[in-house]
Parts: structure tokens; sequence; C-alpha cells
């Protein structure tokens, strides 16, 4: 005779796999802002700009964002291996020169 499934406990072992994967992506989240110096922002300035990012509907930009989110990602992992997007002084190149830490994302 077949053994009845217990779906309580099944549920109850999904439910802890979604809040572990919950949990790992949010300090995936933290690391990020630590990791690309926006923590040094306001949690006000964070937010609009983040806000202004997810309503921004015009992909030439989001393909911009998602080129330079790339080679930011690129430059991470492979540090001993030289970039065209570099320049001397190992920065990443930026075609529109230079913005602000509060200003940069929310202007457009």
């Amino acid at each position: 005779m077949r053994r009845p499934r217990d779906f309580d406990a099944e549920l109850k072992a999904l439910e802890g796999k979604a809040q572990d994967l919950k949990n790992r992506k949010l300090q995936q989240l933290g690391e990020l802002v630590i990791s690309t110096g926006a923590d040094a922002l306001t949690a006000d300035e964070l937010a609009g700009a983040l806000i202004v990012l997810a309503e921004t509907k015009d992909a030439g930009k989001r393909e911009a964002w998602a080129k330079r989110g790339a080679a930011f990602f690129q430059g991470r992992t492979r540090r001993s291996a030289p970039s065209a997007d570099r320049d001397a002084n190992g920065a990443p190149s930026q075609p529109g020169g230079t913005q602000s830490a509060s200003g940069g994302a929310g202007a457009a």
C-alpha cells in the first residue's frame, strides 16, 4: 500500500526554501549597494534614484545602464585582465563625463 503524502510538511519545506531565497536576494541587494558605493547616499536619494530607474522606459538608457553594470561586474571578477573600457588610471571610461552621486541617475 502506498504511503500518503504529508502535504503540510512539504508546504513547510517549500516555505522555508522561499524564505531562504528571499533572504539571499535581500543580502545580495545590500552587497550590491555597498559594492557600487551607493551606501554613501541617503536612503531618500537612493530610493529616488531607484524609482527613476524603475520608471524609465527608454530602451537606449536601459541598454546603456545594463552595459555599464556588466562592465562593473566584469571588472570585479577579472581584475588582472585588461579592458578596453578602462583608461590609464584603471577607472571605467564614461562617454558623458563623470556624474555626481546625488544627481547622476535622477537627471533625465
